[in-house]
Order: C-alpha cells, then sequence, then structure tokens
C-alpha cells in the first residue's frame, strides 16, 4: 500500500497580517469618491467666503470635513460587509480572489459583522451634525446594505444604485453646510456617475466575454451594443444638464463666465 502524502497547510494569519488585511479591505483608495461631499461647499457663494469672514469660513469648512469622514467611514463598512457577501464568488474571479476576505485574510462573518456594527455606530453623529445629513447617510448605507444583499445582481437597477451613492454625496455636502444650490448640479452629477457607472460595465462586459455572468450576475442582462447605446445618450444628456447649469443656477457669477467652462 502506497503511504499518501502529508497535506501542506498554511499557517493562519498573524495579528500584524490582520490588521493590513484589515486596512486593504476597506479600500482607502475608493475614498476619494468621498470628495464629492466638498462639492457644494465650492459651488456655493457664501457670505462668509464672499465678506471675509474667517472664522464662519473655517466653520463651514470643518462641518464639510466631518462629513467627509463620516462618509469614508460609511464606505469601508459598506465595502467590509459587501465583500464579505462576495467571497465565495470573488474566489472564483482572477482579480477579486487576491481581496483580503476571499483570500482567506479576513473571515467573511467576522467581516461582515464588523462592517454592519461600524454603520451603525457611525448613525449617531452623522444626525449629530446635522438631521438631514444624518438622514442621507442613512439612506446611502441602505441602499448599499441592499445593494450588497441582491440588488446588484439586477441590471439597470445595479447602475443606478451606484448613482445614486455619488447623488446622496452631494446632498449630504449640502446638508452638512446648509448649501442651497442648483438641481441641475445634482441632475449632472448623477449623469457624470451614470456614465461612469457604464462604461465600467461595458469594461467589465468586454472583458469577461462568455463568463460575465458567472463573474457579476447583473452582466448577463447587458449587451456591448446596448451599453454603448446608453452611454452615447447619457454622455450627450450629461454635457447638455451641465450647459444649462452654468447659465440658469443662480448662486454662479452674475457675468455668465461659468459657461466658459
Amino acid at each position: 500500500m502506497g503511504v499518501k502524502p502529508a497535506q501542506s497547510h498554511s499557517p493562519p494569519p498573524t495579528l500584524a497580517e490582520r490588521i493590513r488585511a484589515l486596512a486593504a479591505a476597506v479600500r482607502p483608495r475608493q475614498w476619494t469618491k468621498n470628495l464629492l461631499v466638498f462639492l457644494p461647499l465650492l459651488f456655493t457663494v457664501n457670505e462668509a467666503w464672499t465678506f471675509g469672514d474667517i472664522g464662519s469660513a473655517a466653520a463651514l469648512l470643518l462641518r464639510a470635513a466631518a462629513g467627509f469622514a463620516l462618509f469614508c467611514g460609511l464606505s469601508a463598512a459598506m465595502y467590509l460587509f459587501n465583500d464579505s457577501m462576495d467571497a465565495e464568488k470573488d474566489r472564483a474571479h482572477p482579480d477579486k480572489r487576491r481581496r483580503p476576505i476571499a483570500a482567506g485574510l479576513l473571515p467573511a462573518p467576522f467581516a461582515g459583522t464588523l462592517g454592519i456594527a461600524a454603520a451603525c455606530a457611525l448613525t449617531l453623529p452623522s444626525f449629530y451634525l446635522d438631521v438631514e445629513f444624518g438622514w442621507t447617510a442613512l439612506a446611502y448605507a441602505l441602499s448599499q446594505i441592499g445593494y450588497s444583499l441582491g440588488l446588484k445582481r439586477a441590471p439597470l437597477i445595479d447602475v443606478g444604485i451606484v448613482t445614486s451613492g455619488f447623488a446622496l454625496r452631494i446632498l449630504a455636502g449640502a446638508t452638512a453646510v446648509s448649501a442651497p444650490i442648483s438641481p441641475w448640479l445634482y441632475v449632472c452629477a448623477g449623469l457624470g456617475a451614470l456614465f461612469v457607472a457604464l462604461c465600467k460595465r461595458r469594461s467589465e462586459l468586454a472583458k469577461a466575454g462568455a463568463a460575465a455572468g458567472l463573474q457579476r450576475p447583473a452582466l448577463a442582462g447587458y449587451s456591448l451594443p446596448m451599453l454603448d447605446q446608453m452611454i452615447a445618450v447619457t454622455a450627450a444628456a450629461a454635457l447638455i444638464g451641465y450647459s444649462i447649469y452654468t447659465f440658469s443656477a443662480e448662486n454662479l457669477p452674475n457675468d455668465r463666465s461659468m459657461m466658459l467652462t
């Protein structure tokens, strides 16, 4: 009788490796999306900036920075929850299998529980900053949880939720500094985000080919010609919307100089 070769087992990750894995799992590089929270502050002509009230201007900047930090925390929590739900499928993906949770560096139940706990913990300070900001942050968290639980498998709905995430960041920034801004800015940002989301889906579909539906179920409901048409329409709508914004918004310079952009 032959002797079975001894099976090799990788040693469990050390505490330092788990900490590094957690830092990678929250995807800090993706937090740049949360800079949209500052957009209403930049696009709003406020008396504090106009008349040189440094104290009021600094207070507004601090509120916007607090909103940015809270959304970074929410984003990190949602990435943990999403990756914990997708761990099995990510292991079959050529790129996503390297993510810490899919690679086994972080237990999926731990990461998912930590993500939900962190999201809940960030709710109270969100409402403390501003009640409307709190509701906006809660809407963002709930939409991302729904996305992770299954809405991302539905064509069009998946890109709709991705798009809403960008619009909610802008709305949160406006509520944080009590800045009324033109609805056209939301329209332009939403269309721009939809354009990016559709382009991303097209890239994934073209790269994955016949295996697209296995890597991301929603891709089975798309086709390259369909996405090309949607991208073209969305790009044109975004350009027209921004053009209207540059001369219709009340908070822009009266000399119509924004039209030059």
